[in-house]
């Protein structure tokens, strides 16, 4: 993600999170990505709620949730 565009939101309101979709192909890495951006909600409160729903499918992470995960990394 070295050369990826910055995201001015950390969130799409357009899209929601659910269940359905197809499995992401490395949940580790997921649940990696998703439990390091849990030490950033600390210093940085205003993305505490985004985040939380991130973690929520870190046991059955999708392509979808992968991608919310990326757009916040692009915001910060």
């Amino acid at each position: 993600m070295a050369s990826c565009k910055p995201s001015a939101t950390y969130v799409d309101t357009k899209q929601k999170l659910g269940t359905s979709g197809t499995p992401y192909e490395d949940p580790s890495l997921y649940r990696s990505l998703a439990g390091a951006l849990q030490y950033l909600i600390f210093t940085r409160p205003d993305i505490s709620y985004v985040i939380q729903q991130v973690c929520l499918h870190m046991h059955a992470p999708s392509t979808e949730h992968m991608l919310a995960l990326k757009r916040i990394l692009r915001y910060v």
